[in-house]
């Protein structure tokens, strides 16, 4: 196997230092995408100066088939639909409000949980850097970036540790730029690239935000 990261601590001290040449550009603002990429970011939002906070996505699933996404809703308002799907799926409008609706509720739950009495997220016309701990299928970042691009920012960039090949092709297509240290060719699940690869509990993210 190819080099491996000790911990996300470690990974984000890495990307870190591939992301040297965003260090100073105005205004940017490290979105880490919960709960995994969380402490990755931090490090790389301390390195680079840059206020962090997190981009709290939910997959609005289609009945039939829930890991196919109908739509997205992310932190700051935006709900971006995949209309392609809609139409195979032939869901109305009103059906997707009423799945969206019990989405909407546990995203509110973690944003409440991740975020506590922070104001919304104000990306407009902001450059932002979007980070994870890993890149699998990609579909959470990919909903991520379609909510950011709704959210009208700026510079979008994509920062991952290790992905497949396949999900950083498709990142490219939706952010300026993508910065992925690893992208194995037989990849395999994200945890597989890092020798201590524990689940991030509510706590720690909320320890790591308000630092």
């Amino acid at each position: 196997m190819e080099h491996r990261f000790r911990d996300r601590r470690d990974a984000g001290q890495a990307l870190a230092r591939a992301l040297a040449g965003w260090r100073g550009v105005p205004g940017l603002q490290v979105l880490a995408l919960p709960r995994g990429g969380v402490p990755v970011a931090a490090e790389v939002a301390t390195a680079l100066d840059a206020p962090l906070d997190v981009l709290v996505v939910r997959k609005v699933g289609w009945p039939a088939q829930p890991e196919v996404a109908l739509a997205a809703i992310a932190s700051g308002g935006a709900m971006v639909t995949n209309p392609h799907v809609l139409a195979v799926a032939g869901v109305e409008p009103d059906e997707l409000e009423a799945l969206a609706a019990a989405e909407r509720r546990e995203f509110e739950r973690r944003e409440r949980a991740y975020r506590g009495g922070r104001p919304p997220l104000d990306v407009a016309g902001r450059p932002v850097l979007v980070v994870d701990d890993g890149l699998a299928t990609g579909a959470t970042m990919l909903a991520a970036l379609s909510a950011l691009r709704a959210l009208d920012v700026g510079k979008l960039g994509v920062a991952v540790p290790v992905g497949s090949p396949e999900s950083v092709r498709r990142c490219r297509e939706l952010a300026d730029e993508v910065t992925c240290l690893l992208t194995p060719r037989d990849f395999g699940a994200v945890g597989a690239y890092y020798d201590l690869f524990p689940q991030v509990a509510d706590e720690e993210v909320r320890h790591l935000l308000s630092r």
